[in-house]
């Protein structure tokens, strides 16, 4: 049908406080759930740390978040098959610390062009 078009508020601090750190082993079970659900499966892993060499052996180091919101953005594309995602906005809070991601994606170009000339106009001003 593909007439969906979807906003999308990705809570990277969530995410960064509960799930995201740098040292996977220590999060909760309950709070790798809710990003696999969130995520649709457990792909956000190797989004999430990426595989490096260290000193004694490989080694998993966490991965930016920006290289997350990339992969969450490539996902919507190639797994959801939204022929439309811009690049989603930076959404701050009173400190500048970004708070969530909000994604736009779509299958209709018209859509997107307004979707994209509104996160062009509010991309630097995203102060929640």
């Amino acid at each position: 049908m593909k007439s969906i078009e979807l906003f999308l508020n990705f809570m990277i601090m969530d995410a960064n406080m509960n799930v995201l750190w740098r040292n996977p082993d220590a999060v909760a079970p309950d709070q790798a759930r809710r990003m696999t659900i969130f995520w649709g499966d457990e792909s956000w892993r190797e989004a999430a740390y990426k595989k490096e060499l260290g000193l004694f052996g490989e080694m998993e180091e966490k991965a930016t978040n920006e290289d997350v919101i990339a992969a969450y953005g490539k996902r919507l594309k190639e797994v959801a098959g939204f022929k439309y995602v811009p690049d989603p906005i930076p959404m701050r809070n009173s400190r500048g610390n970004v708070v969530y991601y909000l994604f736009f994606a779509s299958h209709n170009q018209t859509g997107d062009r307004i979707a994209r000339d509104v996160f062009k106009k509010y991309r630097n001003k995203g102060v929640v």
